[in-house]
């Protein structure tokens, strides 16, 4: 049993920095949206969804992170594990995403041509092309903290946020 409750823990602290991150900046955009949306009149509230969407990206990164060749530039600057990982976070996403929105219509029409051209032909674009520009700047941040604190290891990272006992810096 200790095994398992080893393995939940460690799990749980592997998704808990993508999944807070993402939280935070969905909300942020939420609040925004909904500021926005009350000058015209419309309520909005998208807690649930920033925090299912939290949940959601947070497994995401989670999976990415484990692929074989996503620390594939060690040796270089930082930039390119950066670049790397936005790119592979951005179309790990993506694929979670059109599957999402897909298997309605696929269940609907029985066939993924049909459930394909039907999902393009009522996707919002606007909508859609401002939730990915979200998501590449946000994967970017994330992938340049997570490789910095990667670099610089997570007691140093603590130290010069929050900090504490260790080394002053010249």
């Amino acid at each position: 049993m200790s095994k398992l409750l080893c393995l939940i823990r460690h799990e749980f602290l592997q998704i808990l920095p993508p999944t807070l991150f993402f939280f935070v900046a969905f909300n942020v955009i939420g609040v925004t949206k909904a500021l926005m949306l009350r000058e015209l009149g419309i309520d909005f509230s998208g807690f649930a969804a920033a925090a299912v969407g939290a949940l959601l990206v947070g497994k995401v990164v989670l999976l990415a992170d484990k692929l074989p060749f996503i620390n594939r530039f060690p040796e270089k600057p930082l930039i390119y594990n950066v670049v790397w990982k936005t790119m592979i976070y951005v179309a790990a996403v993506f694929l979670v995403r059109y599957v999402e929105h897909i298997v309605p219509f696929l269940l609907e029409s029985g066939g993924l041509g049909a459930a394909h051209a039907r999902l393009l032909a009522e996707v919002v674009w606007p909508h859609f092309w401002s939730i990915q520009i979200w998501l590449i700047v946000l994967f970017f941040v994330y992938a340049a903290a997570h490789e910095l604190v990667r670099l610089i290891g997570r007691a140093e990272a603590r130290r010069l946020f929050f900090g504490g006992r260790g080394t002053a810096a010249p």
